[in-house]
This record gives structure tokens, sequence and C-alpha cells, in this order.
């Protein structure tokens, strides 16, 4: 991860505000004007932070796409289990250690934990971090809602735990969740049945996606569906735990606890990553 991320998602935020402003497809003239670029400057600046051209990713982008990747990207987690999409195993492009904390350590509301927190410029804008000596417990992504906001939502999630600013401990991991073949280590940090969920949307690759009833089968509990999607919802390690993977039967997006523009976004970004990577192959 590096500043140029940080500075790519400027400009690709905005160009993603005025394709959702036009509901019509935008010219790569108007994106880049828009943005204060030269067309051939606009169209470098994107392809570097996408992996394929302005206009190739105003399809991925749209909200039809999520019924288009149910069809064709459609992750039956048996199957994905099956060849080893689990565990310590390669997941969605990154190789990810985890644990849990105990349920003695959650119910005491992290009481006996230092977590070490900062911020951190990502391929979807600015995210807070936050982390134990054990690896990631929290990623939450500000551009929608301010630092404010994602700072009191990580907080109240742990409210007796001791909270230091040190980036540096978290950099390591952090950064490995942004590069493809990275890897990071993480701490899961919640009750049962959201560990359960949360181990299962490890198992998505890349790319694909999954629904609710689809995850609520997996853990075991196929008639509480509102109870896995509380549990998605109420995913502390963004990304990492790739909840925007999850999908509504009928082709919705569901919800998105940092703003349904970032999941549309990392939905269209990872497609346009698979597309990249199929084409140099």
């Amino acid at each position: 991860m590096t500043d140029a991320q940080g500075y790519h998602y400027q400009i690709i935020g905005r160009a993603i505000a005025a394709i959702d402003a036009a509901e019509k497809h935008v010219s790569l003239e108007d994106m880049a004007a828009d943005a204060g670029l030269s067309a051939a400057h606009f169209q470098r600046t994107f392809t570097a932070w996408a992996g394929v051209s302005p206009k190739k990713f105003q399809q991925y982008l749209t909200l039809g796409h999520a019924k288009s990747l149910l069809k064709e990207k459609f992750t039956t987690l048996e199957t994905a289990h099956a060849v080893g999409l689990s565990g310590t195993s390669r997941l969605h492009d990154l190789f990810i250690r985890w644990e849990a904390m105990s349920p003695g350590d959650f119910a005491s509301g992290g009481a006996r934990n230092v977590i070490r927190w900062g911020w951190f410029d990502t391929p979807f804008g600015n995210a807070l971090a936050m982390g134990t000596e054990r690896g990631l417990c929290g990623l939450a992504f500000n551009e929608e809602f301010g630092r404010e906001v994602a700072m009191a939502d990580m907080q109240s999630r742990w409210p007796e735990a001791t909270y230091v600013e040190d980036p540096e401990a978290l950099r390591a991991n952090v950064e490995g969740a942004f590069t493809a073949g990275g890897e990071s280590q993480i701490l899961l940090i919640g009750r049962p049945l959201q560990i359960k969920v949360w181990e299962a949307l490890m198992q998505i690759p890349s790319g694909h996606v999954t629904t609710y009833s689809e995850i609520a089968a997996r853990v075991g509990a196929p008639k509480a569906v509102r109870a896995v999607g509380s549990a998605v919802g109420r995913n502390p390690v963004s990304f990492i735990i790739p909840c925007h993977r999850a999908l509504r039967k009928s082709g919705g997006l569901g919800g998105y606890h940092w703003g349904l523009p970032v999941k549309r976004t990392i939905l269209a970004w990872e497609a346009a990553q698979m597309e990249a990577r199929e084409a140099a192959t």
C-alpha cells in the first residue's frame, strides 16, 4: 500500500461519484475534466488503480452487475471448503492466519487487551486499522461517514480495551491486506455465531460472491438468515473478511456497514482485477 493508492482513490472516487450521479455512461473526457486531468493522464491513473479502463469499469459498477455475479461467479461454500479455501489456505488473493478471541475475553469487552490503532490510505480511501499483538481486529473505511464515526464504532465493540495510537505496529498486516499475494494475520473478536459467519466469508474467492442464505446453511443455521445477515454486518475487519461478497438471493447488494458505494466499488474493483489477471495469463 502506497501514498499513490490514496492519491489514485481521490481521483477515482470523484469519477465513481460522477458515474452514479449521471446514471448513464460517462465519457472518458467528462471524467477526466471532472478530475482536472487530461484524458490520457486520467486513463493511465484509473487503469493503474483498477487494472481495466474506465469504460470497462463502469460495466462492473452498475447495480445489475451484482445479479450477473450471482449467475456467473456464485460460490457454494461447501465446494470452496472442499478445494481447500479454508483454514490457513490461500483466500481471496491473500494468505491469512487467524485465531479467535476466547469467549471470556470477548465477554469482558476486551478489558485485558491493548488495541493499537492508526489511519492508512487504501485503494478504497482512508481507513482505520486496529489490532493487538495477535493480529488485526478491526479495519474500517471512513470515506462515507468520516473518521470520528469510524473510531467511535470500532471502540464501541471493545469498550474496556486500552487504545494506543501506533500505526507502525499494524503497517505490515494492513499493507499485506491490499497487496496481491500479501499476508495478514487477524484476530476475530465476536460471538460464536459471528465468528462462524466470518470464517465462512473468508472461503469466498476474490471476484466471486455468495448469498446470505448460503452462508446460513454453511454455518448450520439455515433458518437464521437474518441473524447471519447481522453477523455479516458486524464484521469488524472489512475487506480481509470479505463481507462485501455476500448478496441477497435476488441479486440485490444487501447492506454494507461502511456504505453501499464502498461495497459496489470493492466488488467492481475485484471483478476488474480478476479480468486483468485472466488477460495476463
